[in-house]
């Protein structure tokens, strides 16, 4: 995020280089149930960002040292795919990929609950197809779905969306080149029945107002993709009954 570039992000109309205006996200699908092989999976599409998780488990907990008597773990690992960005990034774990695994999995330690399943591990894979800015929020959003997909109890699901600041206004769902040039990205994950934030990151510089006007589109926009997460998940409910019935 350099906040420098010859490139009009956002015009005299307010509008941006993708087409949308300030209050706008991405168009966003998710889709509940895809791998027939994970005890739940989602794959999600917002913007140009595509994602693919998958959840296994409960199931006994590898290492035995990482075992907690009185509740089960959550195990994420976030994976960018070294042909999901334009140039080729470097196969393996990252400082990055590591630090998201662990926000991603702390988020939805807050709404799985863990008390159920003493001394299990619930492992959570995330894949980043093609990625072109948010993707931790996308990631995060689509394994909540498949948390969900797997009949694991929750409090409730997690959407997650960004907003930030680029040519100097606050903006919702920032694209690539509004996050590469842009001046500020806070990331937010909210549980929608209480509104409790489980995630909020900020990089780079907003004023107060800014900020908190940032943070109000984010959750507006979090509000909207939880209806889009439901929705995937009743589609699946009903797929699956109807193939039931067919049987």
């Amino acid at each position: 995020m350099s906040g420098h570039t010859d490139m009009v992000l956002v015009n005299e109309e307010g509008i941006r280089i993708d087409g949308r205006t300030a209050e706008e996200h991405r168009p966003i699908h998710i889709e509940a149930g895809v791998l027939s092989n994970a005890d739940g999976s989602a794959y999600l599409e917002i913007g140009k960002n595509k994602v693919l998780a998958a959840v296994y488990g409960p199931r006994e907990c590898h290492p035995r040292h990482l075992q907690d008597p009185t509740k089960a773990i959550i195990q994420c690992k976030y994976n960018m795919e070294t042909f999901s960005v334009s140039d080729r990034k470097r196969p393996g774990p990252d400082r990055r990929s590591i630090e998201i695994s662990k926000i991603i999995a702390e988020a939805l330690e807050k709404v799985v609950i863990t008390e159920l399943y003493p001394r299990a591990s619930i492992d959570v894979y995330i894949e980043i197809l093609q990625a072109n800015a948010g993707t931790r929020c996308a990631g995060l959003t689509a394994a909540s779905v498949a948390l969900a997909d797997a009949g694991i109890p929750m409090r409730d699901i997690v959407p997650a969306i960004a907003a930030g600041k680029a040519d100097g206004k606050v903006l919702l769902d920032l694209n690539k080149e509004e996050d590469n040039y842009g001046q500020a990205d806070v990331p937010l994950a909210i549980v929608p029945s209480t509104d409790e934030i489980v995630l909020l990151q900020m990089d780079g510089n907003m004023t107060r107002e800014e900020f908190d006007h940032a943070i109000d589109l984010a959750y507006g926009a979090c509000h909207e993709v939880y209806d889009v997460q439901k929705a995937a998940l009743k589609q699946r409910y009903d797929s699956k009954l109807k193939q039931e019935e067919s049987e």
